[in-house]
């Protein structure tokens, strides 16, 4: 991909042979090295309401940039998913995540949430009719800051998150259902506080009980994305996001199911110092379903899908 390229030659600028001789990796940088490198950072730059710099955590659209908030700062978050369109008849869906997050320490964060959704369906083959508005679930998000960007060629979050939902937010069927789903978020900097890129690996897994049969099942899914960002006015960043996405059946990416390949828009714009919107808007450009020779999978995936994130800091 474009942005693993630009990830790997940027970092090959970094480090020359002469400094790897003189200077020891910069996976162990003395303390020193850290503090000179923070003061020479400016006061503010364009995009943030953080005074160190860009917050790249959502200025990617639907990936995830590696950074975590400042120790101790408390985060409201209210996620909003929407997927449009399939075959035939009319289909809309409403996913919302509304979580509280909270910075343990520079590397470590918590974040509980609640789930709720909403579907309108009509005529969709395979899929009930429905107009509801529900209660979904619970998820408890965790983050670990494994490398630092400021002090590294690239910045690495890890992120697990286990769930528990009652409704297929895809078909608003009732289910029982456990999973979890667990990332590696890498970003970089490649134009000092312009220019930013992200590469996500997500991997979701759960266990399914249909409440109608009182069969259960197993699925799962592996997602590469990537994405670019650039600072164009001070609070505003724009950019684009492509996300690759495998479903399988068994939790444990067993038997290939279908792709598909998303593009969209990014935007992340900071209203006021403690209040932001940021979004997407993608488009299915490729894909397919086993048995299917006809284009996009529109079996396990929508024909459009976008997200509205709003985000208030204290």
């Amino acid at each position: 991909m474009v942005v693993a390229t630009a990830f790997a030659a940027g970092a090959a600028a970094e480090i020359s042979p002469a400094a790897a001789e003189d200077a020891p990796s910069w996976l162990s940088l003395p303390a020193s090295s850290l503090s000179s490198f923070a003061m020479q950072r400016p006061a503010t730059v364009p995009g943030t309401h953080h005074a160190e710099g860009v917050d790249t955590e959502h200025i990617f659209g639907f990936s995830m940039g590696s950074d975590i908030g400042q120790k101790g700062e408390i985060e409201v978050e209210m996620e909003n998913v929407g997927g449009f369109g399939k075959r035939d008849g009319r289909y809309a869906t409403l996913g919302t995540l509304a979580q509280v997050k909270y910075t343990l320490t520079d590397r470590i964060r918590i974040a509980p949430g609640l789930s709720f959704g909403g579907q309108r369906i009509d005529g969709v083959f395979g899929h009930d009719d429905r107009h509801h508005l529900t209660f979904n679930g619970a998820a408890l998000e965790f983050r670990y800051k494994l490398i630092d960007r400021k002090a590294a060629p690239f910045g690495l979050t890890l992120h697990a998150q286990p769930n528990w939902s009652r409704v297929d937010e895809a078909t608003g069927g009732r289910i029982e259902q456990y999973g979890g789903e667990f990332a590696a978020l890498f970003d970089r900097e490649l134009i000092a506080e312009r220019l930013f890129a992200v590469f996500n690996v997500w991997y979701g897994t759960g266990a399914t009980r249909e409440r109608a049969t009182n069969l259960w099942g197993h699925d799962s899914e592996l997602q590469l994305h990537g994405g670019l960002s650039y600072a164009f006015a001070p609070g505003f960043l724009a950019g684009l996001n492509v996300r690759y996405l495998r479903a399988y059946d068994g939790g444990g990416l067993d038997r290939f199911a279908g792709d598909a390949v998303y593009v969209g828009p990014t935007f992340s714009y900071n209203v006021s110092p403690a209040f932001g919107l940021s979004g997407t808007w993608q488009f299915q450009v490729a894909g397919g379903a086993l048995g299917d020779r006809r284009p996009l999978n529109l079996d396990r995936f929508e024909r459009q899908q976008a997200m509205l994130r709003l985000n208030w800091h204290f």
